[in-house]
């Protein structure tokens, strides 16, 4: 390594305690830190192909992310006997030794005003508010029984996409594409699809790379104006003297790298190409326009606005195109009940016109294209909602929950689980699991399971230690696999 880098190195404190050899704890941090490094060395072509670790069930995931989480108990988990309470003071067993994110006290039951029935030959739970849904609950396989350990939005979806609560470790999707790298070499292995005009609630770092090469990191991708930013050329620049420019670059880098021996300078250097060959693959991807006009009323979608309905289109397309990981996210499912947006009747009724529609018809459009069954559709939020009022709400008109990470409702669809199938159980209140409990960790190891991966072996070494997504923790579901 050039000694220019490895004085830039000691001027962290790591490297200053890597160097200091004042007494045993210089000697042990010495040991423990030999041979540690910010990143791995990585290979040529970032986004090549690479086998899993066994035959996978899925070979890509489109994950769709609620964005504050869904009231599960209006939506999927049924509770006759919380409707039997509904304005009764909630049971001090059930609050002892908890927290809550808005609320004190003794607050009141709140069983749902939705009505519920059982659909499809699984006999899968759900409300009115989900219509379009009912349609397809015999391709869904519902997670009653889900469980997380955070109760705020941002660690509570950190947690889900990166395995802890905290910023900084890689997101699944780009340990997805670190492990299989992406059928299409002109496009990012990983995309991000934001509908609501607000970033999610971790912020990039939601789908980030962490200390993984930035290479694997989500590629945030518009679907009104251009596809993604930056990467047009600008006025008075053609494609050839981009190329011409670009190549130069290149040079510049390969000399650098071959000097300096840092590892993310041959990211860089697959970042400039890939998005030069973006520059013709994304925009012939993300245009919509293209669709049948009955293929764009199935989903709702229209060409040129910001919506749920045209990024699930956008996810069809991208997966359809070799795009490996695919993550929507889309705000406005917290409802606490502050205002009349937020109430779990008409506001619930209202968002759920903007969900439920698009999703059914991404379930369909794969299934009729045969993709439905290599790719992972995953649905749902980062925690629940209480079977209680939400404390600051209580004497409103408006109805709301607050946040709860006891007990919720997720789901997935195709890419090697069981379809038309309900697992675990909540308890009659809905307070915590009764059966068959699935923490956040669980899901992400069987959704690696379903990826091909052994999620134990799929590491990353940073700092002295092998990480992994699913930390420390973590079983797969068995249950849920086809």
């Amino acid at each position: 390594m050039h000694p220019r880098y490895e004085f830039l190195q000691t001027v962290t404190r790591r490297h200053f305690l890597h160097g200091c050899q004042i007494g045993l704890g210089g000697i042990a941090l010495a040991s423990m830190l030999h041979g540690d490094t910010a990143a791995q060395p990585v290979a040529a072509n970032l986004h090549a192909p690479k086998p899993p670790h066994f035959p996978a069930k899925a070979k890509r995931v489109i994950y769709l992310h609620m964005t504050g989480s869904p009231p599960h108990l209006d939506l999927f988990d049924y509770k006759p006997e919380l409707v039997q309470f509904d304005g009764k003071d909630c049971p001090q067993e059930f609050l002892a030794g908890k927290r809550f994110a808005f609320t004190s006290g003794t607050p009141k039951l709140l069983g749902t005003p939705r009505s519920f029935a059982q659909y499809g030959e699984g006999g899968v739970w759900m409300s009115d508010a989900i219509p379009h849904l009912h349609e397809v609950a015999d391709r869904m396989c519902v997670i009653r029984s889900m469980t997380t350990d955070q109760f705020n939005h941002a660690p509570a979806e950190l947690l889900v996409f990166t395995g802890s609560p905290r910023p900084g470790r890689p997101s699944m999707g780009a340990w997805a594409t670190y492990g299989l790298g992406t059928e299409n070499q002109d496009l990012p292995g990983f995309v991000v699809l934001i509908s609501s005009g607000v970033q999610p609630n971790g912020g990039k770092n939601s789908f980030g790379s962490g200390f993984l090469p930035s290479v694997y990191q989500g590629v945030q991708c518009r679907s009104q104006g251009d596809p993604v930013l930056y990467a047009s050329d600008p006025d008075g620049m053609n494609r050839d003297v981009r190329r011409m420019s670009l190549d130069a670059l290149n040079r510049l880098n390969e000399l650098q790298a071959e000097e300096m021996g840092h590892p993310e300078t041959a990211t860089r250097i697959a970042q400039y190409e890939l998005a030069f060959r973006m520059q013709t693959s994304v925009p012939e991807v993300m245009d919509i326009s293209q669709e049948p006009q009955h293929v764009l009323d199935a989903y709702g979608a229209k060409p040129g606005l910001s919506s749920l309905a045209n990024n699930c289109l956008l996810a069809r397309r991208l997966s359809e195109a070799g795009v490996r990981f695919v993550q929507l996210f889309d705000w406005g499912w917290d409802f606490h009940g502050t205002n009349p947006s937020e109430d779990i009747r008409d506001g619930l009724t209202k968002k759920c016109a903007t969900m439920d529609k698009p999703v059914a018809a991404l379930i369909k459009d794969l299934e009729q294209r045969g993709l439905l069954d290599e790719t992972l559709i995953v649905w749902g939020g980062e925690f629940g909602r209480t079977p209680f009022r939400e404390g600051r709400t209580a004497k409103s008109q408006v109805l709301g929950r607050d946040h709860f990470p006891d007990c919720y409702v997720m789901w997935m669809a195709g890419g090697g689980v069981k379809g038309g199938y309900t697992h675990g159980e909540s308890d009659a209140l809905g307070f915590s699991v009764a059966r068959d409990k699935v923490h956040i960790h669980d899901l992400q190891a069987t959704i690696m399971h379903l990826l091909g991966f052994d999620h134990e072996r799929l590491t990353f070494r940073f700092q002295g230690r092998d990480y992994r997504l699913t930390d420390v923790h973590g079983r797969v579901v068995k249950e849920l696999l086809a």
